[in-house]
C-alpha cells in the first residue's frame, strides 16, 4: 500500500461515520479506530431571544367620563443574528484548517525554530506546520498567499479534522 493510498484511506474513514476499519492486503494489516469523544454536541440549540425589561409605573386614576385608551406595550424584538463588525476584513481572512486528526507541531524538530510566526508572509506552497497522524508526519501548506495573523493551536496539541490552525490575511 502506497503512502498516498493510506492518506486517502485515513481521510475517507475520518469523514465517515465508521468507528473502526480493518484491512489486510498482501500481508499488510491496517487497523484504523476513531477516538470516542466523551462530550457529544447537541443536535440543535434554541436561539436566545433578548428581552428588554421595562419598569411599569402605576398610572394615576383619571376621573373623566371618556374611556381611557390603553397604550400598547412595546413588543420585544428578537435578537439580531451576530453580524461581523468588519465584513470587509473577514473577506480577506483565510483559515488554514487541519486536514486530519492528529498532533500539531509548529516546527520540524523539537529544537528547530517554528515554520511560521505571526506576521510572517506565506505563499501557497509554504509549509506552516506538521500534523502527525499514525506515526506519519504530514506537512501542511498555507494554500494561499498572505500574512499569518493568528495561530490557533499549541505545539503538541491534538487537533481535529477541520479545526482552524492558522488565520492568514490574504493579499
Amino acid at each position: 500500500m502506497r503512502l498516498h493510498e493510506l492518506k486517502d484511506l485515513i481521510r475517507v474513514i475520518d469523514q465517515s461515520s465508521i468507528q473502526e476499519f480493518e484491512l489486510e492486503q498482501d500481508g499488510v494489516r491496517v487497523v484504523l479506530k476513531k477516538a470516542v469523544s466523551a462530550a457529544v454536541a447537541p443536535v440543535s440549540r434554541p436561539e436566545a431571544v433578548a428581552v428588554k425589561e421595562e419598569a411599569v409605573l402605576p398610572q394615576p386614576v383619571q376621573k373623566t367620563s371618556e374611556p381611557v385608551a390603553e397604550q400598547p406595550k412595546p413588543e420585544p424584538k428578537p435578537a439580531q443574528p451576530a453580524v461581523a463588525e468588519n465584513a470587509e476584513a473577514d473577506a480577506n481572512l483565510h483559515q488554514i484548517v487541519s486536514p486530519m486528526v492528529g498532533t500539531f507541531y509548529r516546527a520540524p524538530a523539537p529544537d528547530a525554530p517554528p515554520y511560521v510566526e505571526v506576521g510572517d508572509q506565506v505563499n501557497e506552497k509554504t509549509v506552516v506546520c506538521i500534523v502527525e497522524a499514525m506515526k506519519l508526519m504530514n506537512e501542511i501548506e498555507a494554500e494561499v498567499s498572505g500574512e499569518i495573523v493568528a495561530i490557533h493551536a499549541e505545539n503538541g496539541q491534538l487537533v481535529e479534522y477541520g479545526q482552524p490552525l492558522f488565520t492568514v490575511k490574504v493579499k
